[in-house]
């Protein structure tokens, strides 16, 4: 009898919630995550509460090349701190002292007796033009890795949800990827992680590119992924019950109704959620109407009793399974800023499944 194919042996960098684990888990990787690594207390509790093991604390700086060829693993998953690359922010980039965690584990990866067979690495888009980034693909080029990136969106995945994310997958010689015409590419369709690769050109800066632009016309609509199927109006609902604390109040409204994304249960997009959803209304995420006007470009606001995404609405949406959850004690606030910071499944369950398939 042949022998059972080992397990990949994972290290999970910057673990979240476990949008990362979700992930290889339903790519149906053969991967037993060895270690997690997340100096957030909070989004610990989460993770040991999901998967029974508690994430490492302390600082990654302090990891040394011999601490990780300790764990003799041969994947790497990392999703570093996006502040410093966001549109938003300074963009400091590596100047960031948040982007100095990355930096160090980068550098380690030459010092590695036991250097990885396959890296994952996740961000937000504008990391692909950073420094960091330049000196990331410096590093694993010169520690012969091969790498293909993406940027992609769930609304690629006919899911009705806008968030677009930078993805590098990259993998040690002699192993190499099922599509080796790729590497080095940034690739801005899927179709080449199902092998398809009809509908794919090349633009003017040797991106791959999509010959439809249309693609989230395909997604399922809205309401697929609501938690209160089809009574969604808040009114019909008393002071205490569950929908009443995402009411929309009218003074909001008011004053910040021109700067709102609304969606209707029919949308087949909604904007990108967050870390500050429900603290803040404008640019943090989609708000639902809950009536369905006949003539929605006449309706006032007020009219559409606007209400907030409920937190497991957006792990829907993030496509996390049914059986994740929040312990009781973390608050509102603090599970729309653990979401946000998390990453869809979606999308990066596919892209696994082709990092971890051999040619």
């Amino acid at each position: 009898m042949e022998e059972e194919e080992q397990p990949w042996r994972v290290l999970e960098f910057y673990s979240g919630i476990g949008g990362m684990r979700y992930s290889a888990m339903k790519a149906g990787v053969n991967a037993k995550m060895i270690e997690a690594f997340d100096i957030n207390d909070l989004a610990n509790d989460v993770y040991a509460h999901n998967f029974g093991h508690r994430p490492f604390q302390g600082n990654i700086q302090t990891l040394s090349a011999a601490d990780l060829d300790r764990y003799k693993a041969n994947v790497w998953l990392l999703s570093p701190p996006c502040q410093p690359y966001t549109r938003q922010g300074l963009q400091k980039q590596s100047a960031d002292a948040r982007a100095s965690s990355f930096l160090r584990i980068l550098e380690i990866i030459p010092e590695l007796m036991q250097p990885p067979v396959m890296i994952f690495v996740e961000n937000v888009v504008g990391f692909e033009t950073s420094d960091t980034h330049q000196k990331m693909i410096q590093i694993l080029n010169e520690s012969q890795f091969v790498t293909q990136e993406f940027i992609l969106s769930p609304l690629q995945f006919g899911v009705p949800y806008s968030r677009p994310r930078y993805f590098c997958l990259a993998k040690r010689k002699p192993s190499s990827f099922c599509n080796p015409e790729f590497n080095g590419q940034l690739i801005l369709v899927p179709k080449p992680l199902f092998g398809r690769k009809e509908s794919v050109s090349i633009n003017e800066n040797d991106q791959l590119i999509s010959t439809s632009d249309d693609m989230h016309q395909t997604c399922l609509p809205v309401e697929r992924f609501l938690e209160f199927g089809n009574d969604m109006n808040p009114n019909s609902f008393s002071s205490e019950g569950s929908l009443s604390q995402y009411v929309v109040p009218s003074n909001l409204i008011e004053r910040w109704g021109s700067a709102m994304d609304i969606v209707y249960p029919d949308s087949t997009r909604c904007c990108c959620f967050t870390k500050s959803y429900y603290r803040y209304v404008k640019g943090t995420g989609s708000l639902l109407a809950t009536i369905m006007p006949k003539t929605r470009d006449k309706t006032s606001l007020d009219e559409l009793c606007l209400r907030y995404f409920t937190p497991r609405e957006v792990s829907n949406l993030h496509s996390f399974p049914k059986e994740f959850e929040f312990p009781e004690h973390v608050t509102l606030r603090q599970r729309y800023a653990l979401l946000g910071n998390s990453l869809s499944v979606a999308v990066v369950a596919p892209l696994l499944h082709y990092l971890f398939s051999d040619p």
